[in-house]
């Protein structure tokens, strides 16, 4: 049994329920509106669901699937766990547990600005991977920032009916798109709505409640790259290190687009044995 449910629902490209800025920080890495989307989705979780009829099996949530670097949705998985967990102890009943959505393949490709033809045509060369024996018995809750498509949905449950998976399933969603009338395209109007440049990600950055994610190491390492020295070599050794690890843990290091500033951080940290690892 699948269920499907999302917070927002997106049926104006002009008119939203919820504040673009927010979410555009938050897709950069803003934990603070990580925690404030999290909190909002478990407690909307917690009162159509839950509070009607409490799930007694283990629950497992799983956030969006990510090779190394984690995406958005993970720090929102985070806060969604922690307001969860809560109310589950105070009823008496297990807290959750965690797994991963394994996937096999990274893409240069900016997703949000495809149509749906496009996505499901770059997301159907990509392979999902689960745990199926650590699975069994519990019921499941899938977590994504937001549902355009549903190629990735799409993707999940291809997943679950190649693993054979019998479990009950609760897709969950901060926001969704229910208008058909509007491209897809609208993701990339939010995800970029507070980030126009790669100057507008220092406040983010250094705002104290940073969350690297697969979006800005992808962005940071396909910017032009006068601009992106620039940018970079303002940063601290914190920061030049995490981007420069979590772009090779992703084989980043491989694509040809990204070698070039990727070089420029190693580089960086060359010139500056403070800011060495070893």
């Amino acid at each position: 049994m699948t269920h499907t449910f999302s917070l927002h629902k997106i049926d104006s490209s002009e008119r939203f329920d919820f504040s673009p800025a927010e979410y555009s920080r938050f897709k950069f890495g803003d934990e603070a509106v990580a925690r404030k989307f999290g909190s909002q989705l478990a407690r909307a979780f917690i009162r159509d669901y839950l509070s009607k009829a409490p799930i007694t099996q283990q629950i497992v949530v799983i956030s969006s699937p990510y090779s190394f670097i984690p995406t958005a949705t993970f720090a929102l998985k985070n806060y969604f766990v922690a307001v969860l967990n809560r109310w589950l102890a105070e009823n008496h009943l297990p807290v959750v547990q965690e797994t991963k959505v394994h996937r096999t393949i990274t893409y240069k490709e900016d997703y949000g600005e495809l149509n749906a033809e496009q996505r499901i045509n770059l997301i159907s060369n990509d392979r999902f991977h689960i745990d199926r024996a650590f699975l069994e018995g519990k019921t499941l809750v899938f977590l994504d920032d937001i549902r355009i498509t549903g190629s990735h949905e799409k993707m999940i449950v291809k997943m679950a009916e190649q693993y054979e998976l019998q479990n009950r399933m609760f897709l969950l969603y901060f926001a969704e798109l229910v208008n058909g009338a509007i491209h897809p395209n609208v993701e990339n109007y939010l995800n970029y709505y507070s980030v126009k440049s790669i100057f507008d990600l220092e406040p983010i950055i250094r705002s104290g409640h940073f969350f690297i994610n697969t979006r800005i190491v992808k962005y940071l390492l396909n910017y032009e790259p006068s601009a992106f020295r620039v940018f970079m070599d303002g940063q601290g050794e914190a920061f030049l290190n995490t981007v420069y690890d979590m772009a090779i843990g992703n084989g980043y290091h491989t694509i040809e687009a990204y070698r070039g500033n990727l070089n420029h951080i190693k580089k960086q940290l060359a010139a500056n044995p403070s800011k060495k690892i070893i």
